[in-house]
């Protein structure tokens, strides 16, 4: 059941990151860049970077959520990356930033709801990659050792 539970969580957080993705390479970077500009939140050459990589990078994490392969460090970089996203969030809207979030393409106005969503996929994303921590110390206790070569 809880394996089950942990697929869920991590397809869920993969059509996540693949709709954000998708969304922002749908339309031109520049787009994205302005609504990162707005924000005020990193200096031009930052907002440049973000705007042309963050999308390929949200595709390829994914990409990698579906698969399942290397789910401690996608799941920790997943999380990081939604730590990171609803930090700044919860800064720009207790500075009453009036903006979109940018989170899924233009038009998203950064609210309440923008960040209960946020903190529930934090929150997901944490527990997914506690599992994959949790699930990899069970199965390689389960391992038996080796045994002991002695010399004859």
């Amino acid at each position: 059941m809880r394996r089950g539970v942990l697929i869920l969580g991590r397809l869920a957080l993969a059509v996540v990151f693949l709709w954000a993705a998708i969304a922002k390479l749908r339309d031109p970077w520049m787009l994205f860049a302005m609504q990162l500009d707005t924000m005020h939140v990193l200096p031009e050459a930052g907002v440049t970077l973000v705007a042309r990589t963050l999308p390929w990078f949200e595709l390829l994490l994914g990409v990698l959520l579906v698969t399942g392969l290397k789910l401690r460090y996608v799941g920790s970089l997943a999380t990081a990356l939604l730590v990171a996203f609803f930090s700044v969030m919860l800064i720009l809207y207790l500075r009453g930033f009036q903006g979109d979030c940018g989170c899924f393409g233009p038009g998203e106005q950064l609210g309440p709801k923008t960040l209960a969503r946020d903190g529930g996929l934090v929150a997901l994303s944490a527990w997914v990659t506690w599992e994959a921590f949790r699930r990899s110390t069970v199965s390689a206790s389960k391992k038996t050792p080796l045994p002991a070569v002695t010399a004859p």
